[in-house]
Parts: C-alpha cells; sequence; structure tokens
C-alpha cells in the first residue's frame, strides 16, 4: 500500500481486547441441512455440507415442486392491480411487470422446518420444502412492496417466538411469526417499525413517484438485533441518509445507528469537502452484510454517492461510500474501513456480501473477508484489521475533463486476485462473432467518436466514453461461494459496459445530466455486447495464491448458430456451492439453471427454466431425507430480462 487513506484501523492492542471480551454468538443455523439466511451462514460463505447431490448423479436432477407465486386468479388479480399501482410509483428496475408476471430477484431461506420467501405480490409466504405446499400467506398492508431479494430469520427463544423479518420499499420493518405468519405484537406498532424517521430523512418528501428510503434485500440479524440497510434515491444528490441501523428483535426499539456519511467530529468527515455531507443520500448498504459471530463483527459493503456519475458538488474521497466496513455489532461503533472506488463518478457500488474465509499462508490461518463489487476487482483483506492479504497499489487513473469535477488522482489496485472481468478496452477488442454484428459495433465507435480505455475511465464532457466494468459490474449484488474443500471462492461476473457522457443541465439540482447515447455498450437489438466474448464467466479463486484456479464460459446465446453460440451472458444473481462437489447457479439472461464441478469448473448439468433466474439459489435437506435445490425464476431486474414466469422451481435426484 502506498497511501495510508486505503484502510483505517482500531489499533491491534483495543481490537484485539474488543473481540477477547465478546461473548459466543447464537448460531443462526438450525441445522446442517438448512438455509437460515441468505448466505446460508453469518459469514455469507454460501457452502452447503450436503453432499447427496454429486458430479456423478446431477445428471439425475428431475423438477421436485413448483410453487407459483401469483396465486390463485382471484388473488392474482387483486395483488397484481396493488403491485402495478406501487410499480407505478415506484418507477422503473427490478419491480417492472411483465404484464402477466412481475419481477422477483429473491433467495428463500429455509429453517423451523419451512421455507420461507417474498414474493412480488405484495406477500411472504411459507411453503413446506418437500411439496412447495403453502402453510401460510400474509398480504403485507398497503402500498409497499415486500423487500424482493428475501426475508431473514431469527430462531427465537424459550420466551419469544422465532420470527420473520423483512422491510418494505416504502420503507417499513415488519416481523411475522414463522409459524403461523401472523405479525408479532410487541414488534413496533402492531409487528411494524417505521424507517423513515425525521433523522434519516432531514427535509427529504417522504411521498413521491420513488420512495425516498426502502428496502430491497433482506435485514441481516445477529444474536437478539435486526440490522437493515436501505435503497435511497440516486437522484437528486439530496435527501435520505443511508445509515445502518439496529433495532431490537422483540421490540423494533432502536438501538444504535452507525451514519454512513460521517457527521462533523466523526472519522471520514473530512472527505467531505465543506457542507457536501449534509443531506447526502447514497452510501447505504441496499445489498449485503455478512458477520464474524465469534468477533462480534459486522461487515457492510457500502454503495456510491448520490448522484453516482457525477461528484463536483462533494470533492474528496467521500468515505464511507463504495467501501466495505467493519463496526461491532453490539453498539455500531466503526472498527476499520476500506474504501473500494475513491469518490465514485462510476456507481461501481460495493454491495456484493463479504464472505468469511480462511487465507493459509506459513502454516497459519489467517482470517479473511473477501469483497468484491461491480469495479471487477477483488480486494482479500484480513477481517481483524481491515489489512490487504495481498499488495494494493494506489495506482494512477484518468482525470475527468468535466469542469468542476473532482476526480481521485489514484484507485486502489490489488497485485491479486486480477480483475474478475474487462477492465479496459480499445478497438482492437471489437466483437466479431457475426458480420453484422461487426460493422454494427465498429460504425457506433467510429461514427461517434466514442473513446475507449480504462481502467476508471469517467464519462467525458466533449465525447462519449465506453467504461468497462459497466454500472452492472464486473460482480453485483449475487456475489460469490467459498468452497473450504478446495480454497476458492468461486464467483460470477460479466463484462457489459456502458457508454455515457456529460452534458450542461441549466435549472437543474446539478449543473450535469447524462447525454447522448446513455446505456449499455451493446446492439440493442440482439442483446450482444459490442466486444469480444466472453461476455459472462464463472471464476474459482485460489485464495491460498491469490491467482485463477479456472474459469469457465457462463451461459450461451440462443440466436446464434451452435458452435458459436457459447458466448457467455450478462447475469445477475450469485452461486451457491456443496459439500457434495457442485457448484449450483442460474444468474444469466439466457433463462438457464447449471450445476459446475466445484473442482474444475466443467459444465455437468443445464436446465432451461420459464424465465431467467436473477437470482442466487439455496439447497437444503427435506425430513424426507432427499437434498433440494431451489431457484425463483421470473426475469426482469436491472438485465431487462423477459418477465415470463412467477415459479419457485425446486430440483431433487428421482426417487
Amino acid at each position: 500500500m502506498s497511501r495510508r487513506r486505503i484502510a483505517s484501523v482500531l489499533p491491534l492492542a483495543a481490537l484485539l481486547s474488543f473481540t477477547q471480551a465478546q461473548p459466543l454468538l447464537a448460531q443462526t443455523a438450525s441445522g446442517p441441512g438448512d438455509w437460515p439466511t441468505y448466505g446460508h451462514d453469518a459469514g455469507g460463505a454460501r457452502f452447503s455440507p450436503l453432499d447427496q447431490i454429486t458430479p456423478q448423479n446431477v445428471t439425475g436432477l428431475t423438477e421436485a415442486w413448483t410453487y407459483h407465486m401469483k396465486g390463485t386468479a382471484a388473488a392474482a388479480e387483486e395483488s397484481d392491480a396493488a403491485s402495478t399501482a406501487q410499480r407505478q410509483a415506484e418507477g422503473a428496475g427490478p419491480f417492472r411487470t411483465g404484464g402477466r408476471f412481475s419481477a422477483s430477484e429473491t433467495t428463500p431461506v429455509m429453517a423451523n422446518g419451512l421455507l420461507y420467501l417474498s414474493t412480488p405480490y405484495h406477500s411472504i409466504v411459507a411453503l413446506r420444502p418437500e411439496t412447495g405446499e403453502e402453510v401460510w400467506k400474509f398480504e403485507v398492508p398497503g402500498s409497499g412492496q415486500p423487500s424482493l431479494r428475501g426475508v431473514e430469520y431469527w430462531p427465537g427463544t424459550l420466551q419469544s417466538p422465532a420470527e420473520i423479518l423483512f422491510g418494505t420499499r416504502d420503507g417499513r420493518l415488519f416481523a411475522l411469526d414463522a409459524a403461523t405468519g401472523q405479525p408479532i405484537p410487541g414488534f413496533g406498532a402492531n409487528g411494524i417499525v417505521e424507517m423513515k424517521t425525521p433523522e434519516i430523512m432531514g427535509d427529504t418528501p417522504t411521498t413521491g413517484r420513488i420512495p425516498p428510503l426502502g428496502m430491497t434485500s433482506p435485514p441481516f440479524v445477529w444474536r437478539d438485533l435486526v440490522v437493515t440497510g436501505s435503497a435511497v434515491q440516486e437522484f437528486p444528490a439530496i435527501g435520505a441518509y443511508g445509515d445502518i441501523r439496529a433495532w431490537d428483535v422483540r421490540t423494533g426499539a432502536l438501538v444504535w445507528t452507525f451514519h454512513a456519511v460521517p457527521r462533523p467530529g466523526e472519522p471520514g468527515h473530512e472527505t467531505w469537502a465543506g457542507d457536501s455531507w449534509k443531506q447526502r443520500s447514497g452510501v447505504n448498504n441496499w445489498g449485503f452484510m455478512t458477520a464474524d459471530e465469534k468477533r462480534g463483527v459486522l461487515y457492510l459493503s457500502m454503495g456510491a454517492p448520490s448522484w453516482d456519475r457525477y461528484g463536483g458538488d462533494r470533492a474528496g474521497d467521500n468515505l464511507f461510500s463504495t467501501a466495505v466496513v467493519a463496526l461491532d455489532a453490539r453498539t455500531g461503533r466503526r472498527l476499520w474501513h476500506f474504501q473500494i472506488v475513491h469518490h465514485d463518478i462510476w456507481d461501481f457500488d460495493a454491495e456484493a456480501p463479504p464472505a468469511l474465509f480462511d487465507v493459509h499462508r506459513n502454516g497459519k490461518a489467517i482470517p479473511v473477508i473477501g469483497v468484491v463489487s461491480k469495479s471487477a476487482f477483488m480486494f482479500i483483506l484480513d477481517r481483524r484489521t481491515g489489512k490487504p492479504i495481498y499488495p494494493v497499489t494506489e495506482t494512477k487513473v484518468p482525470q475527468s475533463n468535466v469542469p468542476g469535477e473532482y476526480a481521485s488522482p489514484t484507485q486502489p489496485i490489488p497485485s491479486a486476485p486480477p480483475a474478475l472481468a474487462r477492465v479496459t478496452a480499445s478497438k482492437d477488442d471489437l466483437s466479431t462473432v457475426t458480420p453484422e454484428q461487426a460493422d454494427y459495433c465498429r460504425d457506433l465507435v467510429e461514427k461517434n467518436n466514442i473513446n475507449l480505455g480504462g481502467p476508471f475511465l469517467p464519462a467525458g464532457a466533449d465525447r462519449v466514453t465506453v467504461n468497462f466494468p459497466g454500472t452492472l459490474g464486473g460482480v453485483n449484488w449475487g456475489g460469490g461461494t467459498f468452497d473450504p474443500r478446495h480454497g476458492y471462492f468461486i464467483v460470477n461476473s460479466q463484462d457489459l459496459a456502458q457508454t455515457q457522457m456529460l452534458v450542461p443541465a441549466p435549472g437543474a439540482p446539478l449543473p450535469y445530466k447524462q447525454g447522448p447515447l446513455f446505456g449499455r455498450f451493446w446492439q440493442e437489438s440482439t442483446r450482444m455486447p459490442c466486444q469480444a466474448p466472453p461476455w459472462g464467466s464463472l471464476i474459482a479463486v485460489e485464495v491460498d495464491t491469490g491467482r485463477i484456479a479456472w474459469k469457465s464460459t457462463l451461459g450461451v446465446t440462443d440466436t446464434l448458430p451452435e458452435d458459436k453460440a457459447k458466448t457467455g451472458r450478462p447475469n445477475i444473481g450469485g452461486p451457491i456451492a456443496t459439500a457434495g462437489g457442485l457448484v449450483f447457479i442460474g444468474a444469466t439472461d439466457d433463462a438457464r439453471f447449471r450445476a459446475f464441478s466445484s473442482a474444475s469448473g466443467e459444465e455437468l448439468w443445464t436446465f432451461k427454466l420459464p424465465a431467467a433466474a436473477h437470482a442466487t439459489p439455496i439447497t437444503y435437506r427435506g425430513r424426507d431425507g432427499r437434498q433440494y435445490v431451489v431457484i425463483v425464476a421470473t426475469g426482469g431486474s436491472f438485465l431487462n430480462s423477459p418477465i415470463a414466469s412467477d415459479a419457485v422451481m425446486a430440483f431433487a435426484l428421482a426417487k
């Protein structure tokens, strides 16, 4: 490291004293065959000890059951009306309607003998994990859609029932009895906590076309606290704070708050010039968090500041944006931070869950977290201190020519692992998959004088730039999985660049807005990116060395001849790994569900789904002893895949 701003930590002695004083935490997993939280365990490894399904028998997987989230015709019609009204209020994106169906990115949780999930039809449901039979259904009151990526489970105590916790897009936090689906009476007001508090909102209106604060991902349970991030506005820049808050899981009382944008006197405040910190929106955890249960430490992945394309109104590095932050889980006190992107003007959110694992060096196990983001770089950090395991260099990067912009002169780039997606391109890298596409992409670049380069190429003021990765990554919120048997961190990535340019915007809240040709760097009619494939990959990083153990092409382009179709595809969602030696993943916009060998990366099984599965799967053991793998397949997401299904699908070996 050549610059001290890469990581800021507590003195090691103080941190060791803190960790030694921590009591052991309650375990979130209720059994080795369950999947009780989004990442399977608090550390987010997404590794299941189940081994019934193996590389030798995976081709015998068949559809075990399908649950249709839309429900009966009458209920669906009523729910569709509410969902459509809500989506119109919330704007475009993952909440889009596809006509008959609605998009979902949910990952179910399995605990307490039931499978729990949020639906895009204003409901939370509990299913029999062996049959998909509906046990209970909770209709969310009001107009706020439940978080589209799932729910969280709290196992309860002898005195308190197990709970299902979730947030809504309009900023409410709910607690339900896990056995019955009824609201917990003592939690907030009849099971609901209002998250849009004056301290967070300031003068920001609490209503409007797009809700200024809500939740799109599940909350996170640590002991008897439920910790929440939030989805906040990306424009205009002034709005709701993206603070992290912890609430009592029984009562809903606020326990602590971490200021995502540091207030005066707090560490990091100096990275916001003048009053640019005031009511600054963005800088939020709209994705996922993890925890070191033994040490009592929470790890947060934080998003870019608003507005995330222009930062002339917020000179400085802008902590704690696009960073990973470690907090004392009991108090919310910052322990250390590591900023992945300084002064983010690329929307390179770090929202994937930081995964906990060990790196082995000189006969010792070093506890680390693996941090991935849209930037495509992976940072492996000692989770006790935030210091990189592999050297990180502050590297000079291109500077902005937008008047008033203050781009960071350098960005942190790790020596290992190598970038997980393309971070630069030239005209020599343009696609020639078909003659028609070659002509289209060459003309697009030459006729519009598009600037190719990178990494960290800012939007231009005088010409369109192409930035690799684009605003979808790299690695998006799905993150990766850690297979401890091989020491591999396995993650999906995509090469889908963004074209962008800033032009003056007189009279607007900021002096600049997006200019012409803003969008994906692809041929819209074919959805084929304009650089040479692969366009999507599944990658195994050997964490003990930082090298790439294997890399597999992820996805096919169905419109191409068979001999050219294996191009890889844009993807949103994540993988899981199992002790059976398999990696399961949906994610791709080609509507496939796949199994790969975790040892070699060989694709072993493929199933054509009714729609793309832009979600992370789970696996569990039913009471019948069978291992099931479940994925939600609706289409949608910011890839705009066709929304063609409402299916939750379970697979198992034939009886």
